[in-house]
């Protein structure tokens, strides 16, 4: 009896840490979103750490090689995307144009009905972004525009703050595993080296698949004459990091936006085909081919687990919702109890 009264108070006890510990994670997701940003990338570099110590370099040099590459690599892309935006900045006046001819006539009645003047400028769409009711609900909104510019650079300091703790050692999870989950120091490095080559696996195969993807959107929006074809490779190569949904909506707004541009119905639908095929190919057979059966999870687990992180960590918590999925999931399988769990969600 005693030791069936001592099950149930743990029992009880899990069901009431688990919401506690959920609370935690939404309330000081400014802390865990860029520290788990940070592990991922770890993980990544962390192969070439350990090469660079077995041919006996100090271990300062080899965390500042990696630190330069992921600066590098963040640099390249914010210019990237500053080139985008001035080729974004320099045909305007041709996408004013664009968008009065297939979309200004439609939503030029209802913009008059809510007392949006739509000929302060020869663009109707022109004068409609750049009316007084536009501009207060913009101005309005203001201070959480500000907000989210300084929650972005305080995730990327702390995400830099935490991985240079990482590579250091400083934070060490093999340690942490070993000294919470486990008893047992072999099974606690097996553990952790099954995490590390499965999150590295899949930031690799993700990062390749997103920039092909990428590069395949950037080459058929030039090759039909799609106006910013540097944009849409960008934004499919970003989007594409969000499970499911990134490629659903870099798709829909390509396709979109060569409706309005392109006045041949048989080419917009041709260029659609070959949007989706770049997913279909890249997304769809060759991800889950390079990705291997360890990361076999289905559908229904991806959405709840995009909601979920999505719910906690907003745009972080949508990117980093695979990778934690992958990661509890590999953790599940190593004990018995929870061995099921990850079955369900294969």
């Amino acid at each position: 009896m005693k030791l069936n009264d001592t099950t149930t108070t743990n029992k009880l006890l899990l069901i009431l840490i688990i919401p506690l510990v959920f609370y935690l994670l939404k309330i000081f997701g400014f802390i865990f979103a860029p520290l788990m940003i940070a592990f991922f990338i770890t993980l990544l570099f962390m192969p070439l750490i350990r090469w660079q110590l077995r041919k006996k370099i100090p271990r300062v040099p080899a965390i500042t090689l990696v630190m330069l590459i992921v600066i590098i690599g963040v640099t390249a892309l914010l210019y990237l995307i500053k080139l985008s935006g001035k080729e974004i900045l320099e045909g305007k006046d041709d996408l004013y144009q664009l968008l009065d001819n297939k979309v200004g006539i439609l939503i030029a009645p209802y913009a008059q009905m809510i007392g949006i003047e739509t000929d302060t400028y020869p663009s109707t769409i022109k004068s409609i972004l750049f009316s007084k009711q536009i501009g207060d609900l913009i101005f309005g909104h203001f201070g959480e525009t500000i907000t989210i510019i300084q929650e972005t650079g305080t995730l990327l300091l702390m995400t830099l703050f935490f991985l240079v703790l990482l590579l250091a050692g400083s934070l060490n999870l093999e340690t942490m595993l070993g000294q919470t989950l486990f008893r047992n120091k072999i099974h606690s490095v097996r553990t952790y080296m099954i995490i590390e080559r499965s999150i590295a696996r899949f930031l690799k195969v993700k990062f390749l698949v997103s920039l092909f993807t990428g590069i395949g959107f950037g080459l058929i929006a030039w090759i039909a004459g799609l106006s910013f074809p540097l944009f849409w490779g960008l934004l499919a190569f970003a989007l594409n990091f969000v499970q499911m949904i990134g490629s659903i909506v870099s798709t829909a707004m390509v396709v979109v936006y060569a409706f309005i541009e392109i006045n041949q119905p048989q080419t917009v639908l041709l260029l659609a085909i070959a949007f989706t095929m770049v997913q279909v190919i890249f997304g769809s057979i060759l991800e889950p081919i390079l990705m291997g059966k360890s990361f076999k999870i289905n559908i229904i687990a991806i959405l709840i687990m995009l909601m979920f992180w999505g719910f906690m960590w907003g745009i972080p918590g949508l990117i980093l919702s695979i990778p934690l999925t992958v990661f509890i999931k590999t953790l599940m399988e190593q004990f018995p109890v929870t061995q099921n769990i990850a079955k369900l969600m294969s």
